[in-house]
């Protein structure tokens, strides 16, 4: 069944203020406590609204977790730009793993992923929420996809790559890596991951004239 979500019409930048408001509030409540330990309650006292203006904007809590997954998500994505909307060469992916380590740097290796945190409260017993999470992860994949697409469409990977299969290794390698990071308290597993998944990639690409002229003459001994 669909979550009903309150007809807002065009809110007002007051109406939309209180709005990002009460969102950002849960979902920094359903962050640290996860969704069964957050109440409504939590996020009125959190964002410091009315029962009136909560449901206004939220009819009920399904529609305010199934916004709080929106809301993540583009947190998440934005969090990484403007290095994952142009993934497009090895110097480019290399840049953007380093920022996915660094901000797990930043954290001390706390928390989760803000989206993946949520799959594992949520994907077993609410289908609509399993669903909204699978846009939100197909969502982050796709961004990954089209560069590599792009890398292949210039002729840079060799001709057996298939762009979509890694798109979602490396999604699954930042997953699993920000897990372990979780337990261990160090980037290392997210680092291995994301490095062997780009060494994979880095022999997947198509050497350049040049770099072939410059093998053969040190071949030649030249």
């Amino acid at each position: 069944m669909t979550p009903r979500i309150a007809e807002n019409g065009a809110l007002t930048a007051k109406g939309r203020a209180t709005r990002e408001r009460i969102l950002e509030a849960a979902a920094g409540l359903m962050f640290a406590r996860g969704v069964a330990g957050t109440s409504l309650e939590d996020v009125k006292a959190s964002a410091g609204v009315s029962s009136s203006q909560l449901y206004h904007y939220f009819v009920d809590k399904q529609a305010l977790v199934m916004a709080v997954i929106a809301h993540q998500t583009d947190a998440v994505l934005a969090g990484q730009q403007p290095h994952l909307a142009a993934l497009d060469s090895m110097a480019a992916l290399r840049a953007w793993r380093d920022v996915l380590v660094r901000f797990r740097r930043a954290r001390g290796c706390r928390g989760g992923c803000p989206i993946g945190s949520l799959v594992s409260e949520l994907t077993e017993t609410d289908a609509a929420a399993r669903a909204r999470l699978g846009t939100s992860f197909r969502r982050w994949e796709g961004s990954i996809r089209a560069g590599l697409r792009a890398m292949s469409e210039r002729g840079d990977l060799a001709a057996g790559a298939d762009p979509d299969d890694l798109a979602l290794a490396l999604l699954a390698a930042i997953q699993g890596g920000i897990l372990l990071t979780q337990v261990y308290r160090e980037t290392k597993p997210m680092e291995v991951a994301l490095d062997t998944m780009l060494a994979h990639i880095q022999s997947l690409v198509r050497p350049t004239r040049r770099t072939t002229a410059r093998r053969v003459r040190t071949a030649r001994g030249e």
